[in-house]
Protein backbone atom coordinates (compact mmCIF):
# COMPACT_ATOMS: atom_id res chain seq x y z
CA UNK A 1 0.00 0.00 0.00
CA UNK A 2 1.25 3.33 -0.95
CA UNK A 3 2.42 5.35 2.19
CA UNK A 4 -0.25 7.19 3.72
CA UNK A 5 -0.23 10.84 4.93
CA UNK A 6 -2.34 10.66 8.44
CA UNK A 7 -3.53 14.26 8.38
CA UNK A 8 -4.81 14.19 5.17
CA UNK A 9 -8.69 13.49 5.08
CA UNK A 10 -9.15 10.40 3.12
CA UNK A 11 -12.38 9.45 1.67
CA UNK A 12 -14.29 10.80 0.09
CA UNK A 13 -22.93 5.01 2.40
CA UNK A 14 -26.72 -5.18 8.98
CA UNK A 15 -28.63 -4.31 5.91
CA UNK A 16 -27.83 -3.48 2.31
CA UNK A 17 -29.30 0.28 1.03
CA UNK A 18 -32.13 0.57 -0.92
CA UNK A 19 -33.12 3.20 -3.15
CA UNK A 20 -33.98 5.63 -0.64
CA UNK A 21 -31.50 4.43 1.54
CA UNK A 22 -33.10 4.36 5.10
CA UNK A 23 -31.91 1.12 6.05
CA UNK A 24 -28.27 2.35 5.91
CA UNK A 25 -30.37 5.57 7.66
CA UNK A 26 -31.48 3.81 10.22
CA UNK A 27 -28.41 1.56 10.95
CA UNK A 28 -26.10 4.99 10.86
CA UNK A 29 -28.36 6.57 13.21
CA UNK A 30 -28.53 3.78 15.97
CA UNK A 31 -24.33 4.08 15.39
CA UNK A 32 -24.81 7.74 16.91
CA UNK A 33 -26.75 6.67 19.63
CA UNK A 34 -24.53 4.15 21.26
CA UNK A 35 -22.46 5.40 23.95
CA UNK A 36 -19.70 4.18 25.92
CA UNK A 37 -20.86 1.74 29.18
CA UNK A 38 -17.43 1.33 30.69
CA UNK A 39 -16.36 3.63 32.95
CA UNK A 40 -12.75 5.32 32.68
CA UNK A 41 -9.90 3.48 34.38
CA UNK A 42 -8.11 5.62 36.84
CA UNK A 43 -4.48 3.59 35.71
CA UNK A 44 -2.71 5.00 33.04
CA UNK A 45 -3.54 3.33 29.51
CA UNK A 46 -1.76 1.70 27.31
CA UNK A 47 1.22 3.23 26.01
CA UNK A 48 0.87 5.04 22.41
CA UNK A 49 0.65 2.66 19.45
CA UNK A 50 2.27 3.68 16.25
CA UNK A 51 -0.95 1.59 14.67
CA UNK A 52 -4.00 3.89 14.27
CA UNK A 53 -7.20 1.96 16.00
CA UNK A 54 -4.60 -0.15 17.79
CA UNK A 55 -5.75 1.23 20.67
CA UNK A 56 -9.04 1.20 20.02
CA UNK A 57 -9.22 -2.08 18.98
CA UNK A 58 -7.85 -3.31 22.72
CA UNK A 59 -10.17 -0.93 24.84
CA UNK A 60 -13.61 -1.35 22.68
CA UNK A 61 -13.13 -4.46 20.70
CA UNK A 62 -13.14 -4.87 16.62
CA UNK A 63 -16.16 -3.07 16.71
CA UNK A 64 -15.00 -0.10 19.02
CA UNK A 65 -15.16 2.21 15.87
CA UNK A 66 -18.49 2.18 16.28
CA UNK A 67 -18.94 4.18 19.05
CA UNK A 68 -15.51 6.43 18.14
CA UNK A 69 -17.64 7.05 14.96
CA UNK A 70 -20.80 7.58 16.67
CA UNK A 71 -19.74 10.12 18.88
CA UNK A 72 -17.03 11.62 16.35
CA UNK A 73 -20.52 12.18 14.24
CA UNK A 74 -22.34 14.17 16.88
CA UNK A 75 -19.20 16.29 17.67
CA UNK A 76 -18.80 17.31 13.53
CA UNK A 77 -22.34 17.54 13.05
CA UNK A 78 -22.04 20.80 15.65
CA UNK A 79 -18.53 21.35 14.24
CA UNK A 80 -19.73 21.48 10.23
CA UNK A 81 -22.72 23.44 11.23
CA UNK A 82 -19.87 25.85 13.03
CA UNK A 83 -17.69 25.43 9.93
CA UNK A 84 -21.05 26.36 7.57
CA UNK A 85 -21.10 29.77 9.05
CA UNK A 86 -18.22 30.55 6.15
CA UNK A 87 -21.00 29.74 3.70
CA UNK A 88 -22.04 32.91 4.65
CA UNK A 89 -19.31 35.08 4.63
CA UNK A 90 -18.25 36.78 1.54
CA UNK A 91 -17.06 39.96 -0.01
CA UNK A 92 -20.17 42.12 1.98
CA UNK A 93 -23.31 41.02 0.49
CA UNK A 94 -24.78 37.61 1.61
CA UNK A 95 -25.10 35.13 -0.97
CA UNK A 96 -28.30 33.42 -1.85
CA UNK A 97 -29.13 30.43 0.74
CA UNK A 98 -29.51 27.34 -1.66
CA UNK A 99 -33.01 26.04 -2.60
CA UNK A 100 -33.86 22.27 -2.10
CA UNK A 101 -33.49 21.61 -5.95
CA UNK A 102 -30.00 23.05 -6.32
CA UNK A 103 -27.03 21.43 -7.00
CA UNK A 104 -25.46 22.15 -3.45
CA UNK A 105 -28.46 20.60 -1.93
CA UNK A 106 -28.78 17.65 -4.10
CA UNK A 107 -25.08 17.01 -3.95
CA UNK A 108 -24.70 16.99 0.07
CA UNK A 109 -28.39 14.79 0.19
CA UNK A 110 -27.30 12.08 -2.10
CA UNK A 111 -23.73 12.19 -0.78
CA UNK A 112 -24.75 11.76 3.02
CA UNK A 113 -26.66 8.36 1.43
CA UNK A 114 -23.29 7.52 0.03
CA UNK A 115 -21.09 8.00 2.13
CA UNK A 116 -23.44 5.98 5.24
CA UNK A 117 -22.93 2.75 2.73
CA UNK A 118 -18.93 3.25 2.64
CA UNK A 119 -19.00 3.95 6.22
CA UNK A 120 -20.89 0.72 6.97
CA UNK A 121 -18.66 -1.49 4.65
CA UNK A 122 -15.72 0.05 6.34
CA UNK A 123 -16.74 -0.99 9.96
CA UNK A 124 -17.61 -3.97 8.42
CA UNK A 125 -14.12 -4.71 6.92
CA UNK A 126 -11.96 -3.39 10.14
CA UNK A 127 -13.99 -5.71 12.29
CA UNK A 128 -13.80 -8.99 9.88
CA UNK A 129 -10.48 -8.83 8.90
CA UNK A 130 -7.29 -10.05 10.91
CA UNK A 131 -5.09 -7.76 8.41
CA UNK A 132 -3.41 -4.63 10.26
CA UNK A 133 -3.24 -2.57 6.86
CA UNK A 134 -6.91 -3.33 6.30
CA UNK A 135 -7.98 -2.62 9.70
CA UNK A 136 -6.34 0.68 9.70
CA UNK A 137 -7.62 1.91 5.79
CA UNK A 138 -10.65 0.92 7.07
CA UNK A 139 -10.79 2.47 10.40
CA UNK A 140 -9.71 5.93 8.41
CA UNK A 141 -12.03 5.58 5.90
CA UNK A 142 -14.47 5.52 8.29
CA UNK A 143 -13.59 8.10 10.75
CA UNK A 144 -13.49 10.61 7.51
CA UNK A 145 -16.71 9.36 5.99
CA UNK A 146 -18.22 10.50 9.27
CA UNK A 147 -16.58 13.52 9.74
CA UNK A 148 -17.84 14.69 5.93
CA UNK A 149 -21.28 13.54 6.73
CA UNK A 150 -21.16 15.71 9.49
CA UNK A 151 -19.82 18.42 7.74
CA UNK A 152 -22.86 18.26 5.03
CA UNK A 153 -24.84 17.27 7.79
CA UNK A 154 -24.27 21.08 9.25
CA UNK A 155 -24.72 23.15 5.92
CA UNK A 156 -28.26 21.37 5.25
CA UNK A 157 -29.50 22.31 8.90
CA UNK A 158 -28.23 25.95 8.41
CA UNK A 159 -30.04 25.99 5.00
CA UNK A 160 -32.92 24.90 6.73
CA UNK A 161 -33.39 22.03 4.40
CA UNK A 162 -33.96 17.82 5.15
CA UNK A 163 -30.94 15.99 5.33
CA UNK A 164 -32.74 13.73 2.85
CA UNK A 165 -34.04 15.16 -0.20
CA UNK A 166 -38.02 14.46 -1.43
CA UNK A 167 -37.24 13.84 -5.28
CA UNK A 168 -35.23 11.19 -7.16
CA UNK A 169 -31.55 10.53 -6.29
CA UNK A 170 -29.32 12.98 -8.76
CA UNK A 171 -32.45 15.32 -9.77
CA UNK A 172 -30.27 17.87 -9.36
CA UNK A 173 -27.15 16.64 -11.60
CA UNK A 174 -29.55 17.52 -14.98
CA UNK A 175 -28.24 19.00 -18.37
CA UNK A 176 -30.97 20.70 -20.66
CA UNK A 177 -33.60 19.05 -18.34
CA UNK A 178 -32.71 15.57 -18.55
CA UNK A 179 -31.59 13.69 -15.12
CA UNK A 180 -28.32 11.95 -14.92
CA UNK A 181 -28.57 8.75 -14.08
CA UNK A 182 -32.18 8.60 -15.17
CA UNK A 183 -31.41 5.71 -18.28
CA UNK A 184 -33.21 2.38 -18.07
CA UNK A 185 -30.06 0.76 -17.87
CA UNK A 186 -28.81 2.74 -14.63
CA UNK A 187 -28.29 1.43 -11.29
CA UNK A 188 -30.83 4.35 -10.40
CA UNK A 189 -33.75 3.48 -12.81
CA UNK A 190 -33.25 -0.24 -12.14
CA UNK A 191 -32.31 -1.03 -8.44
CA UNK A 192 -32.94 2.81 -6.63
CA UNK A 193 -29.23 2.83 -6.15
CA UNK A 194 -27.12 5.23 -7.18
CA UNK A 195 -23.61 4.42 -9.30
CA UNK A 196 -21.13 2.22 -7.32
CA UNK A 197 -23.41 1.34 -4.53
CA UNK A 198 -23.65 -2.01 -3.04
CA UNK A 199 -26.72 -3.86 -3.36
CA UNK A 200 -28.54 -5.72 -0.37
CA UNK A 201 -26.83 -9.08 -1.23
CA UNK A 202 -23.52 -7.78 -1.63
CA UNK A 203 -23.69 -6.17 1.66
CA UNK A 204 -24.73 -9.46 3.03
CA UNK A 205 -22.28 -10.99 1.17
CA UNK A 206 -19.37 -9.13 3.00
CA UNK A 207 -21.10 -9.34 6.24
CA UNK A 208 -20.48 -13.07 5.81
CA UNK A 209 -16.80 -13.55 5.07
CA UNK A 210 -13.99 -12.84 7.68
CA UNK A 211 -10.25 -12.90 7.16
CA UNK A 212 -9.11 -12.12 3.68
CA UNK A 213 -12.13 -12.76 1.60
CA UNK A 214 -13.24 -10.24 3.55
CA UNK A 215 -10.26 -7.77 2.60
CA UNK A 216 -10.28 -8.61 -0.90
CA UNK A 217 -14.47 -8.02 -1.21
CA UNK A 218 -14.37 -4.55 0.63
CA UNK A 219 -11.52 -3.61 -1.29
CA UNK A 220 -13.63 -4.20 -4.54
CA UNK A 221 -16.66 -3.23 -3.04
CA UNK A 222 -15.57 0.21 -2.48
CA UNK A 223 -13.39 0.30 -5.45
CA UNK A 224 -16.39 0.33 -7.08
CA UNK A 225 -18.15 2.87 -4.74
CA UNK A 226 -15.56 5.70 -4.94
CA UNK A 227 -15.94 5.16 -8.57
CA UNK A 228 -19.69 5.54 -9.12
CA UNK A 229 -19.48 8.72 -6.53
CA UNK A 230 -16.81 10.59 -9.12
CA UNK A 231 -19.76 11.55 -11.38
CA UNK A 232 -21.23 13.48 -8.56
CA UNK A 233 -18.09 14.78 -6.74
CA UNK A 234 -17.01 16.49 -10.44
CA UNK A 235 -20.66 17.65 -11.06
CA UNK A 236 -20.96 19.68 -7.92
CA UNK A 237 -17.10 20.85 -8.00
CA UNK A 238 -18.15 22.77 -11.29
CA UNK A 239 -21.72 23.51 -11.01
CA UNK A 240 -22.49 23.90 -7.38
CA UNK A 241 -23.50 27.34 -6.66
CA UNK A 242 -21.23 28.16 -2.52
CA UNK A 243 -17.48 28.07 -3.17
CA UNK A 244 -17.20 25.95 -0.17
CA UNK A 245 -18.99 23.38 -1.77
CA UNK A 246 -16.98 23.83 -4.73
CA UNK A 247 -14.24 23.18 -2.94
CA UNK A 248 -15.05 20.37 -0.67
CA UNK A 249 -16.49 18.54 -3.41
CA UNK A 250 -13.30 18.78 -5.78
CA UNK A 251 -11.24 17.72 -2.38
CA UNK A 252 -13.26 15.05 -1.58
CA UNK A 253 -12.61 13.60 -5.62
CA UNK A 254 -8.94 14.02 -5.25
CA UNK A 255 -9.11 11.82 -1.83
CA UNK A 256 -11.10 9.34 -3.10
CA UNK A 257 -9.36 9.27 -6.29
CA UNK A 258 -5.59 8.63 -4.54
CA UNK A 259 -7.59 5.64 -2.37
CA UNK A 260 -8.99 4.21 -5.36
CA UNK A 261 -5.23 4.00 -6.39
CA UNK A 262 -3.76 2.74 -3.07
CA UNK A 263 -7.02 -0.06 -3.13
CA UNK A 264 -6.10 -1.00 -6.10
CA UNK A 265 -2.55 -1.45 -5.44
CA UNK A 266 -3.42 -3.75 -2.28
CA UNK A 267 -5.78 -5.81 -4.28
CA UNK A 268 -3.27 -6.30 -6.59
CA UNK A 269 -0.86 -7.78 -3.48
CA UNK A 270 -3.47 -9.89 -2.38
CA UNK A 271 -3.77 -11.70 -5.57
CA UNK A 272 -7.16 -10.01 -7.02
CA UNK A 273 -8.35 -7.28 -9.03
CA UNK A 274 -11.04 -4.79 -8.97
CA UNK A 275 -14.45 -5.73 -9.80
CA UNK A 276 -15.08 -4.44 -13.63
CA UNK A 277 -17.31 -0.76 -13.77
CA UNK A 278 -17.09 2.13 -15.84
CA UNK A 279 -18.57 5.15 -14.36
CA UNK A 280 -21.52 6.73 -15.62
CA UNK A 281 -20.80 9.78 -17.96
CA UNK A 282 -20.88 13.01 -16.30
CA UNK A 283 -23.48 15.50 -18.08
CA UNK A 284 -22.09 17.93 -20.03
CA UNK A 285 -19.23 16.47 -20.73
Amino acid sequence: MAERDPNRLASGEPTGVGGDGNAAADEFAVARAVTAADPVDSEPGPAPSPVPGAALLRRWGPGGTGVVAALAALVLLVIGATAGIALFAGDGAPPAVPTADSVDAGFAQDMIVHHRQGVLMAHLAERQSDDPEIQRYAYDMAYTQTAQIGQMEGWLALWGLAEIGSGPHMAWMTVGGHQHGGGSDSPLATTGLMPGMATDDEIDTLKSLHGKDSDVYFLQLMIRHHEGGTPMMEYAARRATNSVVRNFAQQMLVAQSAEVRDMTTMLHQRGAAPIPYTAPALPGG
